[in-house]
């Protein structure tokens, strides 16, 4: 999301432009131009939207909705699906009320790894952080209490987890805010987010559907169309759509749209994905939102599937107007728009409120993401605007603190430890080096949306944001730790350094990324002048301390994989250390590892390569400025890990990898038949269950005329018409090619939330025995990968993470046996032809590998076959 603090130039004249199938209403074609996409990759039309509701677990909330919306008001309905304006309220965006039924004005907010804006919440670690834990206790833990601290501030809907980006592009802004570069990583992450969030009743948002992998150039502007990702139909469901079809599984409530294109239409209103993927195939119940000004117009997205537009301005933010609000009552009077299309939408987010149970005691914001002062302006965008108490200054830190350190803790990530230089003694002789160890000194929070790279990096940049309620730093934690360290909180290696022999050099260096709306030292979000290289000359600081100290310590925060080829492999630099994006708890977080407390144990999310050139070229960033940019995925699934096995390529740290301060061995495999996959495809599908039906006839023109004596405020977008019975004239109206309100065919690979449930039936269960081998306690991550056979047709990565387990705390000697279930569809293709999954009958030629990395491999099962220790 782009939540603009001083509008930028570009958000400020955003146009309206053509989707495809096109959009060909009011705007004038000359005025930004949608270029054509590769052959073989255009989106075709899916229409008209299907009906939420037709889901048992759904059915109650679903009901309660009906009885509600049954009896709204044409401006009621319209009230609840249009956002009032940017800077129209307390929260980042906000729809308007139905107070008759008791339904107030939505509250959404940021952030994926805390609420943005805020005070006296706790700032976590981010999503790649997550991710290399490999733990999910703990991403459920976080997802609770993300839930916790947003319900306690009154939000209604949290927006996150993030699965898109995925991190096809190393150089990609936000790949920080997912939980790493696999998908099913990222679907793990996700599904116990999702879980532990929507367990406090807090709405979760998945996004951003999809395929926006880069951050310059995503959004549209009067001289450019947003990026087009063409993505073939196979790598779109087995590598982007992935972790949301797991994410829509786990019951999420909303979904965001990305502002970028899809095969040559707009992701805020692409049929084909909205209504036919999401709403279809993955059988999504909850509804649909923008990005924030990524509606890019009126009818067309509404036909397309969208729910919710956010924050409801038009193509010009501040202006007052609306591609729907009143519009929207325009177009339904005017029978452009179907009443039963508006009717499902405000149905999909009515009943989304009542599934959370957001009907029961449910505060109403207590906070102002605006300003930090207790009383303020209500509505900040009307400049004009009542002032009030806006702040509360409510805490709903508790005791998250705990969950945060445990986090980072776990994801600490050890890649390099020769001769056991780490752990540290608590008596070492300690000389420690780099700004990142310390604070930013102009304050914690003196970078909207973190917009510098000051200090210790916590997280990256934009509005995937907190602001930190305390940051406790390197330099402090290590300072309480030991009495012999000396601090030098500087990138330039100072000249007058002594070096003892028994002295260890820690050096901390970092690498930066954010969302485009921010450029942080030439950075426009993406890294595109640094790189994937440290920050501040952090390469030249590390070779300079090995060139004075025999041990060198390097702790790396970073928001994805740096190149480290300049000084890995000198004699000094003994031991290696990615932190990743800590949040809050950077420094006791790293102290635990680095002194001992705990062993490491977190793995790599993504792939560390030799050199940048090691990387397809498809995933280099686009700079274009000029014309829409045609971004085509011609990688297909090879991204990643997979790219590196299958172009022979050994990176310098494979996906996956991670040292401990001990060893472990993985013995005794077995595999056990759960469901035996008796054919190709999955059993057919359930049927639709009925839907809500309503009386679809047009409403009285009078149901959106302005209330009397109603005292508006200006720029606040609202659903009445200075002239209602004006809006009933009807014309015609160009609908996109191939527009139908004829249903569509149920598809076959639908039938539930995620898809046919069929594909969740496990296939195979996989025992194996973890044994603690050294001499220190730690905690091991075993990670299943599928190879699938040659028999399926298709060309397929030769390994692909499908599966993994942590153990507990083990002691020297001790073991654990873990268990880990493959489903139908971890193990099949998806069968462009036939649109539907296919897998091996009976796993036939599937092999299952276990390791510690997808290079450190140590058991392998052959399905039908015998399973042995590598």
């Amino acid at each position: 999301m782009a939540r603009l603090i001083g509008l930028t130039i570009v958000s400020l004249f955003l146009s309206p432009v053509f989707s495809s199938p096109v959009d060909t209403s009011i705007y004038d074609p000359t005025l930004i131009r949608r270029d054509s996409v590769p052959e073989g990759y255009e989106s075709p039309p899916y229409y008209p939207a299907p009906p939420g509701g037709w889901l048992s677990d759904w059915a109650p909330a679903y009901a309660k909705a009906y009885e509600v919306v049954s009896n709204m008001t044409l401006a009621e309905k319209v009230n609840l699906t249009t956002g009032t304006g940017i800077f129209m309220g307390p929260c980042v965006g906000q729809t308007g009320s139905a107070l008759r039924f008791g339904i107030p004005s939505i509250c959404l907010m940021d952030a994926p790894l805390g609420i943005r804006n805020t005070d006296h919440n706790t700032a976590f670690p981010a999503g790649i952080t997550v991710g290399a834990t490999f733990d999910k206790d703990l991403m459920y833990a976080r997802g609770v209490a993300l839930g916790e601290e947003a319900r306690g501030k009154g939000v209604n809907v949290l927006m996150g987890p993030v699965v898109g980006p995925i991190g096809r592009k190393p150089r990609g802004g936000r790949n920080w805010e997912g939980f790493g570069a696999d998908p099913s990583l990222q679907a793990i992450g996700a599904a116990q987010t999702v879980k532990g969030m929507q367990s406090t009743g807090v709405i979760a948002t998945l996004k951003h559907f999809i395929g926006n992998e880069q951050e310059m150039y995503r959004m549209s502007s009067v001289i450019q169309r947003g990026y087009s990702s063409n993505i073939d139909d196979r790598t779109l469901h087995e590598l982007y759509l992935w972790p949301f079809a797991e994410g829509v599984r786990a019951g999420v409530g909303s979904v965001m749209t990305a502002y970028n294109d899809v095969n040559g239409s707009a992701c805020s209103q692409n049929s084909k994905l909205l209504n036919g993927v999401l709403k279809d195939e993955l059988g999504f119940q909850g509804f649909v939102m923008t990005d924030w000004l990524a509606q890019i117009g009126g009818v067309s997205s509404a036909l397309a599937g969208l729910d919710m537009a956010m924050p409801g301005d038009g193509a010009v933010p501040l202006f007052g107007d609306a591609y729907w609000g009143s519009e929207l009552s325009k177009s339904v009077l005017n029978g452009t728009v179907p009443v039963d299309r508006l009717n499902d939408m405000v149905t999909r987010i009515v009943a989304t409120w009542y599934k959370f149970g957001q009907d029961k005691d449910f505060p109403s914001p207590n906070f102002s993401s605006n300003t930090d002062t207790s009383k303020g302006l209500l509505y900040p965008g009307a400049v004009f605007s009542p002032i009030g108490v806006v702040n509360q200054f409510v805490d709903v830190q508790d005791d998250h603190k705990t969950v945060a350190r445990a986090v980072a803790r776990d994801a600490i990530t050890l890649l390099k430890n020769e001769n056991n230089t780490l752990p540290l003694k608590r008596n070492d002789s300690l000389k420690i080096f780099g700004t990142d160890a310390g604070t930013n000194p102009d304050g914690i929070n003196s970078c909207a949306d973190r917009g510098c790279n000051k200090g210790v990096l916590t997280m990256g940049w934009g509005s995937g944001t907190s602001k930190l309620p305390y940051l406790n730093t390197p330099q402090d934690a290590i300072a309480n730790a030991s009495s012999n360290a000396e601090f030098f909180i500087t990138d330039n290696f100072p000249s007058d350094v002594t070096a003892k022999p028994a002295d260890v050099a820690i050096v901390f260096i970092n690498a930066d990324s954010g969302e485009n709306y921010i450029t942080v030292e030439g950075n426009p979000g993406d890294r595109t002048v640094a790189g994937l290289h440290a920050w501040h000359n952090g390469d030249d600081l590390v070779k300079a301390a090995a060139s004075k100290f025999s041990k060198v310590v390097v702790v790396v925060h970073t928001v994805g994989p740096i190149i480290l080829e300049d000084w890995i492999d000198l004699p000094s630099v003994k031991s290696v250390v990615f932190a990743h994006l800590p949040g809050q708890e950077a420094g006791g977080s790293l102290v635990d590892v680095l002194f001992g407390d705990y062993s490491p144990s977190g793995h790599l999310p993504y792939t560390i390569p030799r050199s940048e050139s090691q990387y397809p070229s498809s995933v280099n960033l686009i700079n274009q400025p000029f014309g829409q940019i045609q971004d085509t995925f011609t990688e297909g699934l090879y991204i990643d890990y997979r790219h590196f096995q299958n172009a022979n390529i050994t990176p310098r740290y494979p996906f996956g990898h991670g040292l401990s301060y001990t060893t472990f061995n993985i013995t005794e495999p077995t595999i056990s038949v759960i469901t035996p996959l008796q054919s190709q495809y999955p059993p057919t599908r359930p049927a639709k269950g009925p839907t809500p039906t309503y009386d679809n006839s047009t409403p009285a023109a009078s149901e959106v005329a302005w209330p009397k004596d109603f005292n508006r405020v200006w720029r606040y977008l609202y659903p009445y018409l200075d002239d209602p019975a004006a809006a009933t004239s009807t014309g015609s109206y160009p609908y996109p090619a191939g527009y139908t309100t004829v249903p569509q065919p149920a598809p076959r690979a639908g039938g539930a939330e995620g898809g046919n449930p069929a594909l969740w039936d496990v296939a195979f269960s996989v025992r194996i025995k973890v044994s603690n081998t050294g001499a220190r306690p730690g905690r091991a991550v075993a990670q299943l990968y599928v190879e699938l056979p040659s028999s399926l047709g298709v060309d397929t990565p030769r390994l692909q993470l499908r599966q993994f387990e942590k153990t507990k705390t083990l002691a020297p000697g001790e073991s654990a046996v873990l268990t880990m279930e493959l489903t139908r569809k971890d193990l099949s293709v998806w069968d462009v032809e036939v649109q539907d999954w296919k897998a091996p009958v009976n796993g036939q030629g599937v092999k299952i590998w276990v390791g510690e990395s997808v290079a450190d491999l140590r058991v392998m099962c052959e399905v039908g076959g015998e399973c042995t220790d590598i």
